[in-house]
């Protein structure tokens, strides 16, 4: 690698950063860019043969490949090429920040513009160079372009392609959206589209956590038809991504989006509002159970369980309901959680009393997230509710104890503390 790179003199290099911008420069419409090992480009040119126009016939070379907005570039030239970028960024840099090397305004864009065409092919050679990030938030800020802010949407949009994990990029496109959220009427058509790049990066990006992250973040912005429309357009890809607890994460912040909406709206006595909203909840809880019973063992479909039996106890049937024990008899609440409880406690026994084969892990697993799905059950059932479903839960402790020994002996004595610790009052 260091023969190569030292078989670049400067002069090759700059020349090699000035192909990559004019590239940059003759199709902007780029979205994806990979870095391809020198022997590869023979076989690129044989696949295509002569059907190359002649924009693409001048970028053909040993060190970039451009066909239908994809960009290639050789990995022999990454350091030369890199340190001419970065080279030519901090100069310009230097100059765009120093006061008195520019004479007046038309001088200062024309340095802004040097700043951004090296700072670009910078972030294609090296996605966490902050600095190169900052210095266009910089620029950009001081114009505040919708177009200049879609220009940065699309290039973030270019690194991911390559790096889908790297939190400069998902940070600078947060940046980007909150400038255009301040004054712009197409801003739900965006988020509507980072929404689907999330989904489409987390397809080649398996457990994917800043995709995730971002793509929670969206929901601030969405209106409450979106949120649902975002529960049911990711309700099949989080059917078949079941061990991705992000995912599932993402769809307690819909959730969640949704139930903010009803609180704000409830003085109005919106009970159509709230018939939805339940009904909403209800068919994420039937969801969830079928995916339990089809995908053995998987821990974040009993994680994504717990947040959804927890507000079904401590909000859908309380607060939004507006009942209290102080304002109505606590018997008509006991009805809805005594029968959400003898559900549960069905779906638990169903799953971990019934072990096929204890000595399989996908078994095992189940028998242990069941358990431990009932053990933090007995901890969350309110106060006033009495102790009719205490007892019941409790009472299932010992099956789960015996279940749990059998299915993982080797742990006894943490069974046994656990469902001690659980089984109090």
């Amino acid at each position: 690698m260091s023969t190569s790179e030292n078989s670049y003199s400067e002069a090759e290099a700059l020349n090699l950063l000035a192909q990559l911008e004019r590239i940059l420069d003759l199709d902007p419409l780029i979205d994806e860019v990979g870095f391809i090992h020198p022997s590869q480009f023979a076989t690129l040119k044989e696949e295509i043969g002569d059907s190359l126009s002649s924009e693409d016939k001048d970028h053909e070379s040993t060190s970039f490949w451009i066909r239908d907005h994809k960009l290639g570039i050789s990995t022999q030239i990454l350091i030369p090429v890199y340190k001419a970028a970065k080279h030519a960024f901090m100069s310009a840099l230097r100059q765009y920040n120093t006061p008195g090397n520019f004479s007046g305004k038309s001088q200062d864009d024309t340095l802004a513009i040097e700043v951004m065409i090296h700072s670009k092919a910078l972030l294609l050679l090296s996605c966490d160079f902050a600095t190169a990030w900052n210095s266009r938030k910089l620029i950009v800020s001081n114009k505040q372009l919708l177009t200049i802010l879609m220009d940065e949407l699309r290039l973030s949009a270019l690194v991911l392609s390559y790096s889908p994990k790297s939190e400069q990029a998902w940070s600078h496109r947060r940046w980007a959206i909150n400038m255009i959220s301040r004054n712009c009427s197409t801003l739900q058509w965006i988020i509507e589209r980072e929404s689907e790049l999330v989904e489409k990066i987390a397809e080649r990006s398996k457990m994917n956590y800043r995709a995730w992250n971002h793509r929670c973040w969206l929901v601030s912005f969405m209106t409450r038809e979106q949120v649902l429309n975002e529960l049911k357009k990711s309700r099949n890809w989080s059917g078949l991504h079941v061990a991705d607890n992000s995912c599932f994460h993402y769809r307690r912040r819909l959730m969640l989006r949704n139930l903010e909406g009803f609180c704000h709206i409830q003085d109005n006595n919106s009970s159509g509002y709230f018939v939805e909203t339940c009904q909403v909840w209800k068919e994420e809880v039937d969801w969830n159970e079928s995916l339990i019973k089809r995908y053995v063992g998987r821990e974040a479909l009993w994680l994504h369980r717990r947040f959804l039996s927890l507000y079904l106890i401590k909000h859908i049937a309380t607060h939004l309901l507006g009942i209290s024990c102080q304002s109505k008899p606590k018997a008509s609440v006991d009805i809805d959680i005594d029968s959400l409880m003898d559900h549960e406690l069905c779906l638990v026994h169903s799953c971990s009393t019934t072990v096929p084969d204890a000595n399989f892990e996908e078994f095992q697993a189940q028998a242990i997230h069941s358990a431990a799905y009932m053990l933090w059950l007995t901890k969350q059932i309110p106060e006033y509710q009495g102790i009719d479903i205490q007892e019941k839960l409790r009472a299932g402790a010992g099956d789960i104890s015996r279940m749990l020994k059998r299915s993982c002996p080797d742990r006894s004595s943490l069974w046994d503390y656990l469902v001690d610790y659980h089984s109090e009052p």
